[in-house]
């Protein structure tokens, strides 16, 4: 039987409230589930309508930053103002033969390769 569908992807952090704070006030995602976990919190969040969601997990403390996680955005130079407005370091936007792209790393390192939707 196929996997019908990819569910949560697993974003190492070093601390969940600090995460949170990045993913919710500087890039605008939902918060779907914060629960009670053995290990921590289960905190998952996702852009709005979006079916994946990404777990800040903070217990890996050995798990290197995850690279290169695409995702989707309307309006890059916009997305870009609001890096810039947080003082999160950034390249781009830039045209690529794929598309138009930009690149940013969270607090924690993991890095995002944003493409123009």
């Amino acid at each position: 039987m196929p996997i019908s569908s990819l569910l949560t992807v697993t974003v190492p952090v070093a601390d969940q409230e600090r995460a949170l704070d990045f993913y919710t006030r500087v890039l605008g995602f939902e918060v779907r589930t914060d629960d009670p976990f053995p290990m921590g919190r289960w905190l998952t969040v996702a852009p709005k309508g979006a079916g994946t969601t990404l777990l800040l997990a903070s217990w890996f403390p050995g798990m290197a930053p995850i690279g290169g996680l695409v995702v989707g955005a309307p309006d890059l130079d916009a997305l870009a103002a609001g890096l810039q407005e947080h003082g999160v370091a950034f390249q781009g936007p830039s045209e690529e033969a794929w598309g138009r792209q930009l690149l940013f790393h969270d607090p924690f390192g993991n890095g995002f390769v944003v493409s123009q939707t």
